[in-house]
């Protein structure tokens, strides 16, 4: 009889069983809303899937009558556009600092102690100074992400730069490369892949200071909509804006998947 642990479904069933949860909620959802609406018709709480049907066809299909513009798509515009900058940033960043501390003792021993102390900061806590300094504008949005990304980013680099092995170093000296050849040519196409890996899962982080910088200061956003909304206890419009942040988040992290697959295929051959 073959175990339970060494059975493997087939994708059929991987599919199947991927949705299933899913599906299940929707099911759960349904009845407790049924439930809510017998109880007291004008509840709020758990609207049905025509109300939800209904407010996202007027959140994304019909033009506001103040500014003319399909709601839905204006805020997912800004806000892509935000965490897009913020990520690519932090990133960059990431990549720079991390792979340089890494790879030269002397950034190392300066730089990580700071790093580490940056890290250890609260990126909500300066989200007032941050509006202090640099206004309400899309600037102090974009920083805030970078500030919550960027130290994760740095450290992980960090690591995954002093995990390479030694030999490597050592064969490429001896065949005459200098300090800048290693690093670019030896240890930068192995930390580009983690890169992926790092900003994947960072993500979920970015997001989560994205929305809390548009809930507090903005005039547009998907966060900037779900807080507005709330005092009117919409839920069917902010159920269905949390269910595209997280396709967005879905979409983005696939992305980045396959995009590492088809950059570094010898790094996922090898996984």
């Amino acid at each position: 009889m073959k175990r339970l642990i060494n059975r493997q479904p087939s994708s059929v069933t991987r599919a199947f069983l991927g949705i299933l949860p899913l599906v299940l909620a929707l099911l759960v959802y349904q009845w407790g809303s049924t439930v809510r609406k017998a109880e007291n018709p004008q509840d709020k709480l758990l609207p049905g899937f025509v109300e939800i049907h209904d407010a996202m066809e007027r959140m994304a299909l019909t033009p506001s009558k103040r500014t003319g513009e399909l709601l839905m798509w204006e805020d997912t515009k800004s806000s892509l556009k935000r965490l897009v900058s913020g990520v690519a940033i932090a990133a960059a960043i990431g990549l720079t600092v991390g792979l340089l501390t890494g790879a030269i003792p002397l950034f190392g021993a300066s730089l990580t102690p700071v790093i580490t102390v940056i890290s250890l900061i609260p990126p909500m806590a300066l989200l007032p100074i941050l509006f202090i300094v640099f206004g309400i504008g899309e600037v102090s949005k974009v920083v805030l992400i970078v500030i919550g990304v960027a130290p994760f980013l740095i450290r992980d680099l960090y690591q995954r730069t002093c995990e390479l092995p030694r030999e490597q170093l050592v064969k490429s000296m001896t065949l005459g490369a200098n300090s800048g050849q290693i690093i670019f040519r030896v240890l930068l196409p192995q930390i580009l892949p983690r890169l992926f890996a790092s900003v994947r899962l960072s993500l979920g982080a970015a997001w989560l200071f994205l929305i809390a910088s548009e809930a507090v200061a903005s005039t547009d956003g998907l966060g900037y909509r779900i807080f507005l909304v709330r005092r009117y206890m919409s839920m069917d419009v902010i159920l269905p804006y949390v269910a595209w942040i997280t396709l967005l988040a879905f979409l983005i992290d696939c992305l980045l998947q396959q995009g590492s697959k088809r950059l570094f295929p010898w790094y996922h051959a090898a996984k």
